[in-house]
């Protein structure tokens, strides 16, 4: 079954902010001013830059230690692919929100400078 893209959009947005409350406050006003775009799977740039056709979410930008140093790249975002996500859990509304929960905690790690080892001791593979 597919879902309808307001029904994803929906449950992950509010997956989303369920998370950021969860977050200490230092850490959720450090999250929350770091844009979350959902969009539905990677466009052609992204898969031509080699990004697999599958990816569930991405962190784009630089990394918050590296915002002042004025290397002028592009602005930090979390990009989350719903299609993806929903795919990848089996078109079931709880998983798709722990995945949603997960891919965005994951993602904002990356915002933060973990790297794929820090984030896997934190469960956030």
């Amino acid at each position: 079954m597919r879902a309808p893209w307001p029904r994803l959009l929906q449950l992950a947005q509010a997956e989303v902010e369920a998370t950021l409350r969860e977050l200490p406050p230092r850490l959720a006003g450090t999250a929350r001013a770091l844009p979350v775009v959902y969009e539905p799977r990677p466009n052609q740039l992204l898969l031509d830059d080699g990004l697999a056709p599958d990816t569930l979410g991405l962190f784009v930008g630089e990394p918050r230690a590296h915002e002042d140093d004025g290397a002028g790249g592009l602005p930090p975002e979390i990009i989350l692919f719903l299609e993806n996500l929903w795919e990848f859990s089996e078109r079931d509304e709880e998983i798709f929100c722990d995945e949603v929960h997960t891919t965005f905690l994951h993602e904002l790690g990356h915002y933060l400078g973990l790297g794929e080892d820090d984030l896997e001791e934190r469960g956030l593979d």
